[in-house]
């Protein structure tokens, strides 16, 4: 009688272990694809709501404020110190192939093409984004998104579509700011530290800079913010699906807009210059 019953057991237990690894790849594979869809599907309603009227100019400028002027410290500290950072580390490199007379360029460059626009993006999701992202849960929580609904109004308009133009709007603003602080932090250590002539160092940074390299980072800069804004508003308008309900689910949902909204951002910035160096 046990070896009737008993064996089989444990040969549809040792199955089940094997199979469970496939079935844990196939459940977290198809809630990866349900997000992305959700996502997709708050963007193009979001895109939609932009285009059509009324459009809520108090509501922009206040997050413009809140995105941009209040984030402006942050970012003017963070290039300064970058391009300080960057040019130390390049003058030396430079100087031991006697070519310290480019280091104007590789600031620039670095800071335009590539630092300005990451770095400004990842200075907002942690500063703006996660505020965001907490904001907007909290409302969905306490249940304030749904009384906007019972009122006839239309969360979209008053929640998500300020925040998307505020981030597209503030985003390249910010990012110049940041390329401005960072040549000039580059300008202190090279030419006032390092004793590089101010001559070389701006005229290689004029010599190297085109207009192509102004048009990428201001690509970057808006993607980035409509990545920014897109992410965070979603994780918050969705707060306690899958993530729990109170504080808990809050805390949850900021932390997986910022994760992923830095993720995200990093991804596409590859992207955007794998695209731009080979066409």
């Amino acid at each position: 009688m046990y070896n009737i019953f008993v064996i089989p057991l444990r040969k549809y237990k040792l199955r089940f272990h094997m199979f469970h690894p496939f079935k844990l790849i196939g459940k977290n594979t198809i809630a990866f694809i349900h997000e992305l869809g959700k996502m997709a599907n708050f963007l193009s309603i979001s895109i939609y709501y932009m285009l059509f009227p009324p459009f809520l100019f108090h509501r922009v400028v206040k997050q413009i404020h809140f995105i941009g002027v209040k984030t402006t410290l942050v970012i003017l500290l963070t290039g300064l110190f970058t391009g300080m950072v960057l040019t130390l580390q390049g003058f030396y490199v430079l100087v031991s192939f006697g070519a310290e007379s480019k280091l104007g360029a590789i600031t620039a460059m670095s800071l335009i093409r590539e630092l300005g626009p990451v770095v400004t993006a990842l200075m907002v999701i942690g500063r703006a984004g996660s505020a965001l992202t907490a904001e907007i849960g909290i409302m969905r929580m306490s249940e304030q998104i749904d009384a906007l609904d019972a009122m006839n109004l239309n969360p979209y308009k008053y929640l998500v579509i300020p925040n998307l133009w505020a981030a597209l709007i503030s985003l390249p603003i910010l990012t110049a700011l940041f390329n401005v602080m960072g040549i000039w932090g580059g300008y202190l250590v090279g030419v006032e530290l390092s004793g590089l002539s101010s001559g070389v160092y701006y005229g290689a940074i004029a010599d190297s800079i085109s207009a192509s390299d102004l048009i990428l980072s201001l690509q970057k800069s808006l993607s980035f913010g409509l990545l920014i804004a897109w992410i965070c508003c979603f994780k918050g308008f969705y707060a306690g699906h899958g993530s729990g309900f109170g504080a808990q689910g809050v805390s949850k949902s900021t932390t997986e807009a910022v994760v992923m909204s830095s993720v995200t951002v990093l991804i596409c910035d590859y992207f955007i210059t794998s695209i731009s160096l080979f066409t």
